[in-house]
C-alpha cells in the first residue's frame, strides 16, 4: 500500500494493525519480528486532552486509556523515529477549559508536537481553533459533528466516522425492523428525539436529511434542552406522536433518563435506536437493566464483532485488561486506540514534527477498510476527515452466561455475530 511502512506498525502483529500496513499477498505469511530496541533520543511530547473530570469523564478517560496503549505500544517497538513518546494529559470538561488547555499545549515550554483529542464536539470546536492557529496538527479521535471538519483548517485531521454515517447507519436499523416485521419501512412512524447541543444537531439534521431523501415517515424531530433533569416531557411527546421507532440522539447519560421515563409513562415504542453517547456503555446497560433488551444503537465497534472484519478487537479488549485489571467499558477506547495507531504512523513516516510532512503523510495514508481493529481503513479527503471509517449497527442483547445483556454487532452482515431481535424489552 502506498505511504504505509510496515516498520511503523511492527510491534502490533497479535493487535490486528500490522497486518494493514502489508500488501495482501504477504499478510499470511508475515513473519514474527524480533523486539525493537528501545527508543534512545528525546522524547516527543504529544498532548491528550479529554474530558478528565466533570460529566462525561468516564468517556473522557476511556478515550484516553485508547491512546495510551496506542502510544505504549509504539514505545515497545521502538518509538517514532527514534524517539520515545509521552503524553502530556490535558483536562477538559468544558469548551472553555478546552480552549485554554489548547493553549497551554501549543505555547512556551509545554509545547507539543501535536494533539490528540477530543471525544466531544463541543470541546473539540474550540480545541482545534486554538491548535489551528498556533499551527499545530491535532488529531480528532472522537468528535463526529460536522463543524469540526467543515472550517477549511489546515492541520486538523478526524479519524472517526462523520454525523452523516451516524445516521446512516441508524436507519439500518429502521430497515432491520421493518424487514423482522413484514412492513415496508416508510409504514413505520419515526421520531427523532435530539437533545439542542452541536453535537446531537449535526446527527438529528442528518438524520432528517437522510430519512426525507430515503421517503420515509418521520413525524417530529423533538428537540429537548440540553442536561435534563428529566424526559418525562419528551416521552409525552413521542406518544402523542405515536411514534414507533425512536432515533435518539443525545449526550451520555440521557439514554438512561429516556428509559426510566418511558418506564415511568408505561409507554414504549416499538424500538429505540440510540447514536454512540451512552448506548455503549457497560455501566449503561447495568443501570437500565434489562428494559434495554432490543435496544440498537449506531455505534463505535464493539467487542462482539466478527473479526475478519476486525482483526484483533478480541486481542485489544486483552490487553486492556492487563493493562487496566477490568474490561473496556466500551467500544469507545477501541476507536481511540485505531485512529491513534493511524496517525501515530503517519508521523513516523513523516520523518520529523515538521507540519507539512506531517500532513503529507497523512494524507498519504491508505488502509483498506476491514484491516484495522475497529474495522476502519484511513484514506483522508484534502479537508484532513478519514473515508473509511464507519460505525456499525448494534444491539444488546442476553449475554451467553451471566444473565446479562451484551452489545453485539447485529450489521452490516460481514460483521454481525448475532441475528437481530425485531422487539424491544425482555
Amino acid at each position: 500500500m502506498q505511504g504505509i511502512r510496515r516498520r511503523a506498525l511492527g510491534g502490533l502483529a497479535g493487535m490486528g494493525l500490522a497486518a494493514a500496513t502489508l500488501p495482501a499477498p504477504a499478510r499470511a505469511q508475515a513473519p514474527a519480528e524480533a523486539p525493537a530496541a528501545p527508543p534512545q533520543g528525546p522524547e516527543l511530547r504529544l498532548g491528550a486532552l479529554f474530558p478528565l473530570t466533570g460529566p462525561v469523564a468516564l468517556f473522557g478517560d476511556e478515550g484516553f486509556r485508547g491512546v495510551e496503549l496506542a502510544v505504549e505500544q509504539v514505545n515497545a517497538a521502538g518509538g517514532v523515529f527514534g524517539r520515545p513518546l509521552r503524553l502530556v494529559r490535558a483536562d477538559a470538561p468544558d469548551e472553555a477549559a478546552a480552549a485554554a488547555e489548547a493553549r497551554r499545549l501549543t505555547q512556551g515550554a509545554e509545547r507539543v508536537a501535536a494533539i490528540f483529542g477530543s471525544f466531544s464536539t463541543a470541546l473539540a470546536l474550540p480545541a482545534t481553533q486554538v491548535a489551528e492557529l498556533a499551527g499545530v496538527p491535532y488529531f480528532e479521535l472522537g468528535a463526529i459533528g460536522d463543524a469540526v471538519m467543515e472550517r477549511g483548517f489546515r492541520w486538523v485531521f478526524r479519524s472517526a466516522p462523520r454525523a452523516a454515517e451516524f445516521a446512516a447507519t441508524a436507519l439500518q436499523g429502521v430497515a432491520v425492523l421493518a424487514v423482522a416485521r413484514d412492513r415496508p419501512p416508510a409504514a413505520l412512524r419515526l421520531a427523532v428525539a435530539q437533545e439542542d447541543s452541536v453535537g446531537p444537531q449535526a446527527v438529528g439534521g442528518a438524520l432528517e436529511a437522510a430519512i426525507q431523501a430515503l421517503g420515509l415517515t418521520l413525524a417530529q424531530r423533538a428537540t429537548y434542552a440540553p442536561r435534563p433533569t428529566d424526559l418525562a416531557g419528551l416521552v409525552q411527546r413521542l406518544r402523542g406522536l405515536e411514534a414507533e421507532v425512536v432515533l435518539h440522539v443525545g449526550t451520555p447519560g440521557d439514554e438512561i433518563l429516556l428509559f426510566r421515563a418511558m418506564r415511568d409513562g408505561g409507554w414504549w415504542p416499538r424500538m429505540v435506536i440510540g447514536t454512540a453517547a451512552g448506548y455503549g456503555l457497560a455501566e449503561t446497560a447495568r443501570s437500565i437493566g434489562l428494559d434495554l433488551t432490543g435496544t440498537m444503537s449506531a455505534d463505535w465497534t464493539p467487542f462482539a464483532v466478527n473479526e475478519r472484519v476486525a482483526p484483533g478487537a478480541r486481542a485489544f479488549a486483552e490487553a486492556y485488561l492487563r493493562r487496566y485489571g477490568a474490561e473496556p467499558r466500551s467500544g469507545l477506547s477501541l476507536a481511540h486506540f485505531c485512529g491513534a495507531r493511524i496517525f501515530l504512523d503517519a508521523l513516523g513516516r513523516a520523518g520529523g514534527t515538521d507540519r507539512d510532512r506531517i500532513r503529507a503523510a497523512v494524507l498519504a495514508t491508505d488502509i483498506a477498510e476491514g484491516s484495522t481493529a475497529c474495522g476502519w481503513g484511513a484514506r483522508f479527503d484534502e479537508r484532513g476527515q478519514n473515508m473509511r471509517a464507519r460505525p456499525m449497527l448494534c444491539q444488546w442483547q442476553p449475554a451467553p452466561t451471566g444473565g446479562g445483556l451484551r452489545q453485539v454487532v447485529i450489521a452490516p452482515a460481514e460483521a454481525a455475530v448475532a441475528p437481530p431481535i425485531p422487539r424491544l424489552g425482555p
